[in-house]
């Protein structure tokens, strides 16, 4: 959000709001939508005392990555100097907050809930591709919400599940918690609650997707478009049953020097991520152990039986040339897709600036419209890209179907072999097929991206 702003005063349900208004958008940040204590579920917030100044963003989960940077890592240090360089965020376990970009004028409008990735262990809802305006100026209130993160997310133990009568998944019931917040107030700044449509990239695409396998959900949104995480996954990556991730906890309680649960409770954070460097100097299985597990609740049986009868809701999936696995997030993709009649795209536009090709994450940029905050030399045929992703996503958030004016036509993906995909090239936008061969040779002689 680089427009000049001012400052404005808004009334809602919730109590009095100060935000900023720009040439393109009215912007209000940090907005609290629950508050939860360490190991313990979201309480909703729906007012506060006073004048709330929702000028500034709300602090981040804490995380291992502000902890111990391991710059060391050349994947790590990529990432921050595409989305995180120059910036300063703050860190609290206070951190369930929202950011609302909306249009100047908004009035019963589409909505946007975006929900970041970092893999279930990092991420922040003000990382630099992370901006609404774009969207705002084509008729779309967007939302980018905090959620727990890691060993605060994640953590299962018997005790959680004595009393709550469900164990772990923290992150996700606060995904949750944000949406019904949304859902109660989000008519106070334009949007329309019964037009919802989750957006999720990465962790935040996976979230949507076990989301739309519980059938509870009903009605909680219209419509999921998930960038790079959509379909399912080998047996070993799906969620673990509660229960199963519970030795791996204890055995981080007792190696954090804590003797209980009520103890790690109490423990200084930094103590906590300090532990987080220990077990994975001890276990390589931390990525299994801290992620959404099957708890009798949000997710109620196994994802490889849940992903048969998924919500009958629109989706729209993605994925890049250099995504991370990229032969199998496009193979499991395509496959959900088809079985659903989503409308896909395969991003295949090479970010310029290095030799790293389309890598994980960089249509993030392109769907918001953000590619001026980058260092990257992007040119004429990236700014039409993004214009033609952005427009997509507007359209499809508003009715369902991404096509429109001036925009190439987009097929819904069908049951059958040979899925045709809408393919975003340096040739142009057109319909298409996946090249696996190329997406192979990527994850064979690419990789992860690096710096």
């Amino acid at each position: 959000m680089n427009d000049t702003a001012k400052h404005i005063v808004v009334d809602t349900a919730c109590g009095r709001l100060a935000g900023l208004e720009t040439e393109r958008c009215r912007v209000f940040l940090g907005i609290p939508y629950a508050h939860a204590g360490r190991f313990e579920y979201a309480i909703p917030a729906d007012s506060w005392d006073g004048e709330l100044d929702a000028t500034a963003p709300g602090p981040a989960c804490p995380q291992n990555r502000a902890a111990h940077e391991h710059l060391e890592n050349p994947t790590r240090r990529f990432y921050k100097r595409e989305f995180r360089e120059g910036d300063e965020y703050s860190y609290s376990e206070d951190c369930l907050r929202l950011n609302i970009f909306t249009p100047l004028r908004a009035e019963n409008c589409p909505v946007v809930v975006f929900i970041h990735g970092g893999g279930f262990d990092s991420g922040y809802n003000t990382e630099s591709p992370f901006d609404g305006c774009g969207l705002a100026a084509r008729g779309v209130v967007t939302v980018f919400i905090n959620y727990r993160v890691g060993m605060l997310g994640w953590l299962t133990h018997r005790e959680i599940q004595e009393k709550y009568g469900r164990d772990g998944n923290f992150g996700l019931d606060d995904m949750y918690a944000a949406i019904r917040w949304v859902r109660r107030h989000i008519a106070d700044f334009g949007g329309d609650a019964d037009n919802i449509t989750l957006l999720g990239q990465s962790a935040g695409a996976i979230s949507i997707q076990y989301m739309c396998l519980r059938k509870e959900n009903e009605g909680l949104f219209r419509r999921a478009v998930m960038m790079s995480g959509a379909g399912q996954f080998p047996k070993f990556a799906l969620p673990k049953r509660a229960e199963d991730t519970h030795p791996y906890w204890e055995q981080f309680i007792k190696t954090s020097g804590c003797r209980s649960l009520d103890e790690l409770r109490l423990l200084p954070v930094q103590k906590l991520f300090d532990t987080v460097e220990a077990m994975r100097a001890v276990r390589k299985d931390a990525v299994y152990n801290t992620m959404p597990v099957v708890d009798g609740v949000l997710l109620t049986a196994p994802v490889d039986e849940l992903i048969k009868r998924p919500l009958k809701v629109d989706y729209m999936l993605g994925f890049t040339n250099n995504d991370m696995y990229a032969p199998l997030l496009a193979l499991i993709g395509c496959r959900f897709g088809r079985d659903n009649g989503a409308y896909i795209y395969y991003f295949d536009l090479d970010a310029p600036g290095d030799k790293n090709g389309a890598f994980h994450s960089s249509d993030l940029r392109y769907m918001f419209e953000t590619l001026r905050g980058s260092w990257r030399p992007y040119g004429a045929r990236d700014r039409e890209a993004s214009e033609q992703l952005a427009g997509y996503l507007a359209n499809f958030a508003r009715c369902g179907d991404p096509n429109g004016p001036g925009l190439p036509r987009w097929e819904q993906a069908t049951p059958g072999l040979g899925t045709r995909v809408m393919r975003i090239a340096p040739s142009g936008t057109a319909m298409g097929r996946v090249n696996y061969w190329k997406l192979t040779a990527n994850a064979l002689f690419k990789g992860e991206p690096k710096a």
